[in-house]
């Protein structure tokens, strides 16, 4: 039997669990006493399957009330009926016990960051994880390719900060050139850098792109961030407009610092062609999260349609967690991800790999497998691997545990997740 290596997401943290349920991978590599090991759930049925873009999802949790009910879409009323694909999706190696199929793969290629935003880093730092124990550039491309085999169908490049990795414009090259199935590789990037290097990512075959940006006032920037930089990162978003992207541009809102910013954000979709999407503050160690810091998404709609009766919902498709908008006649439009509120766990097709090489199959879970250790574990063959993901993606739960629960909940900071 396949065996699954789990490790608790703070480093030396005792583990309360009993010995004689440990499992590991063969391998002496894999044996770390600061790792505790839960048994394996079932690692049967994990044969190889070549999986469809789309799945059998169960139904995201529904919303409560007006218009915003529009965002249950066809392509979700589609997606309820069985089909021949979702049987093979069942069996595959990235469908959990719910009938969920992860098709969409988030990969952080560096723990380090040019910014020190509140809400992602501690205000006294991290420990980095030290070189010889992040993912390679070789082993990343491995783990990429191994995963669209399996069904991925979307990459996204994370951090930290991915444009401080010298070599990003060469994996994003190499992502598209070895995986013709791949139909997407994005990042998600703080932008100060984008005017430097969009073009040559564009070039190398970049697809989508998404930017942090939490205000459009430059001392409040600086105030978020604990850095200058406000004009380069609008400077970055105008160009990818100019090369032919609709960039996303992520804010999270916290109440009494940039929530009076919100009807701001809606008016940058006027003449720009953005799809701005606000994010509701979520609990991560060393943040200071609490509930009076946090802006309901409910409370965002209100705001905004006070000044715009007209803003209307979208469509939007089976694994989207943005709750889609817009103003009719501007450009761009706005999105809510409502982790907090209203989460989307039903529909969730998301998978994480931190750049020390760990998966986690759930953001907010604190329970990680090193496919780092699997992969350099001289004993490890490719379906070793493959069964190792497997068991992990079944362990995953039907949701998260709620925001108050979430608080309580050791896990890394954000920047250890990958942002």
């Amino acid at each position: 039997m396949h065996r699954l290596m789990v490790r608790g997401v703070v480093r030396g943290a005792a583990a309360s669990i009993d010995s004689s349920s440990r499992w590991v991978l063969p391998g002496p590599k894999l044996l770390h006493t600061a790792r505790p090991c839960l048994s394996d759930a079932g690692s049967s049925g994990n044969r190889r399957t070549q999986s469809p873009e789309t799945s059998a999802s169960s139904a995201a949790a529904p919303s409560t009330v007006d218009s915003a009910d529009k965002n249950k879409s066809n392509s979700e009323r589609e997606r309820s009926q069985p089909t021949t694909a979702a049987a093979a999706a069942a069996a595959s190696t990235l469908s959990d016990s719910f009938g969920r199929f992860h098709s969409y793969l988030r990969i952080s290629l560096t723990e380090r960051c040019n910014l020190r935003c509140k809400y992602c880093m501690p205000a006294d730092g991290v420990q980095l994880t030290q070189k010889q124990q992040l993912l390679t550039s070789a082993e990343v491309l491995q783990l990429a390719s191994l995963f669209v085999a399996e069904g991925v169908r979307k990459i996204r490049l994370t951090g930290g900060e991915p444009t401080v990795r010298k070599d990003l414009t060469e994996i994003v090259a190499q992502l598209k050139a070895t995986n013709p199935l791949l139909e997407s590789v994005g990042i998600t990037t703080n932008g100060l850098m984008l005017t430097r290097q969009l073009v040559g990512l564009q070039r190398a075959g970049l697809d989508a792109l998404n930017v942090s940006l939490d205000t459009l006032r430059a001392a409040r920037y600086e105030q978020i961030t604990r850095r200058k930089g406000w004009d380069r990162v609008m400077a970055g978003i105008d160009l990818a407009i100019q090369l032919g992207y609709r960039p996303k541009v992520n804010c999270v809102l916290m109440k009494g610092f940039n929530e009076d910013e919100i009807c701001d954000f809606v008016e940058l979709t006027r003449d720009r062609n953005v799809d701005v999407r606000f994010i509701e503050y979520m609990p991560f160690t060393g943040n200071r999260w609490d509930t009076d810091k946090m802006v309901p998404y409910r409370a965002m709609l209100e705001t905004i349609r006070a000044r715009y009766p007209a803003f209307e919902a979208l469509p939007n498709g089976p694994h989207d967690t943005s709750k889609a908008y817009r103003v009719p006649g501007y450009r761009g439009q706005m999105g809510f991800i409502t982790s907090m509120t209203e989460h989307f766990c039903g529909s969730c097709n998301r998978l994480r790999i931190t750049a020390d090489g760990n998966l986690k199959v759930c953001l907010f879970g604190n329970t990680e497998v090193s496919l780092r250790d699997a992969l350099r574990s001289p004993g490890c063959s490719e379906d070793d691997l493959r069964c190792l993901i497997s068991a992990a993606v079944k362990r995953k739960k039907k949701q998260h545990a709620g925001m108050l629960n979430l608080s309580q909940m050791e896990n890394r900071p954000m920047i250890l997740i990958g942002g």
